[in-house]
């Protein structure tokens, strides 16, 4: 049963993304040691998305076991990242079986971005997956669903033009600048971290002709990124000075913390030469630049809430296009997982067929009747009466009644298909007793 939790900005406030951003890797971390009962999990973690994807074993696909089930899901979560598991609910939703597979092609495929068509998700659910093979976590389920995600990312890039229609938030955020901008060609821009935007934000800015980019990292990775991109780089002790002299600063550090505050920006400002006007545009998740900032005289802040805002809706075309490559990778999805349902059958009634065939071809080479040409015949013959009911088997898959053909089969031959697992307890964080804690804080 693969299970989804998701909070992103269709769900939840941008900070509270952020909040569960800050601890991805806490929650990567416990995902990555065994844990009874899940066969895998992927973390897909973005400016302004935090999802979980877990395969866990289940007995019953019935309600009360969905409900279970994300409970736990939710209780992992909650454990890992220090909230409380209505905290959590609250900040996302919780998906299971098919929903998560529609969830994981859409999310890849740009439809529940910021900027519908946005496309830099695809690589980041990409990464994702790569991130869970590294780790030993990428069960057989979500391969395929991630697989699937990634090549339906690329039919919707190649065969609409939701592509072209959104915008990348880096896009949208420049394009928001253009009133604040008389001459990009003239205008000093500081790039402030060397993260998963930092390489788009420096292509967006070269597009619109700008030319005196510097780029800052507080780890000391700017000299690096700039001698690989062809610009300057700030010392690490040199980023009061860098925004005194920047007319546009764009913040895209994966640091999980503020990097630029109000009382530096202030102390930027007075430092002698300094521009008296600047363009905060953070992309960061969490936050690289304070909100306070916009209380600095001559200085405007765009954040992702502002982004958020003002996302501009994608052309209705392009969107029903992609909808419908979703939909059919969809179909695609419940006939693979269909016939998974009904295999243990069949190969339970394969295996008896053919054991019951072994025992009398045995018996007749022991009285002297059997001849190979007699053996291939009636193996064939075994073969032929053993189609109709995988196809039949098949059908009843399609239709979501994998179950009657199992009941058939142990009905009609004794034999009972291979039983499936039953849910997982997923474990709270080592030394901690969840359930008390939220009692306590409830008293």
């Amino acid at each position: 049963m693969l299970l989804c939790f998701s909070s992103s900005h269709r769900s939840a406030a941008l900070d509270v993304v952020e909040r569960l951003e800050r601890r991805a890797d806490e929650v990567t971390a416990r995902l990555s040691e065994p844990v009874p009962g899940v066969d895998g999990s992927v973390i897909l973690s973005t400016c302004n998305r935090f999802e979980v994807y877990l395969d866990v074993r289940d007995a019953a696909a019935d309600a009360s076991s969905w409900e279970a089930a994300s409970t736990r899901l939710a209780d992992t979560v909650a454990a890992a990242t220090g909230l409380a598991r209505d905290e959590v609910r609250e900040s996302g939703i919780l998906l299971h079986g098919e929903a998560v597979a529609e969830h994981a092609i859409s999310v890849a495929s740009g439809l529940e971005s910021i900027v519908v068509g946005e496309g830099e998700i695809a690589g980041q659910v990409r990464r994702a997956l790569e991130g869970a093979r590294e780790r030993g976590t990428a069960s057989r389920e979500l391969e395929r669903v991630f697989q699937l995600a990634s090549r339906t990312s690329r039919g919707v890039k190649n065969r609409t033009e939701l592509s072209s229609a959104g915008r990348s938030v880096v896009r949208l955020a420049l394009d928001m600048a253009e009133t604040r901008i008389t001459d990009w060609a003239q205008t000093r821009v500081l790039l402030v971290g060397t993260g998963r935007y930092a390489g788009a934000s420096l292509a967006a800015l070269r597009d619109r002709g700008v030319t005196d980019v510097r780029v800052y990292s507080r780890t000391g990775r700017a000299a690096t990124f700039a001698a690989s991109h062809d610009i300057a780089a700030v010392p690490v002790d040199g980023l009061e000075q860098a925004l005194a002299d920047s007319d546009v600063v764009v913040a895209c550090s994966v640091a999980p913390r503020v990097i630029v505050d109000a009382a530096l920006l202030a102390s930027a400002r007075a430092l002698p030469g300094a521009l008296e006007r600047r363009l905060i545009i953070d992309l960061g998740l969490p936050r690289n630049v304070d909100p306070e900032v916009s209380m600095v005289p001559d200085t405007e802040l765009l954040d992702l809430e502002t982004l958020r805002a003002h996302a501009p809706l994608p052309e209705l075309g392009a969107t029903d296009e992609a909808r419908t490559l979703v939909d059919e990778a969809l179909a695609e999805y419940r006939r693979a997982t269909a016939e998974d349902a009904v295999t243990p059958a069949l190969v339970a009634l394969r295996a008896h067929v053919f054991d019951v065939l072994d025992g009398e071809i045995a018996w007749a080479r022991k009285r002297g009747d059997a001849t190979p040409e007699t053996e291939a015949a009636l193996r064939h013959l075994a073969g032929v009466l053993l189609h109709g009911p995988s196809v039949r088997a098949r059908e009843l898959a399609a239709e979501g009644r994998a179950g009657e053909f199992a009941d058939a089969v142990t009905a009609l031959f004794g034999v009972k298909p291979a039983a499936a697992h039953p849910v997982a307890e997923l474990r709270p964080a080592a030394g901690r007793d969840v359930d008390a804690e939220r009692d306590e804080t409830a008293s």
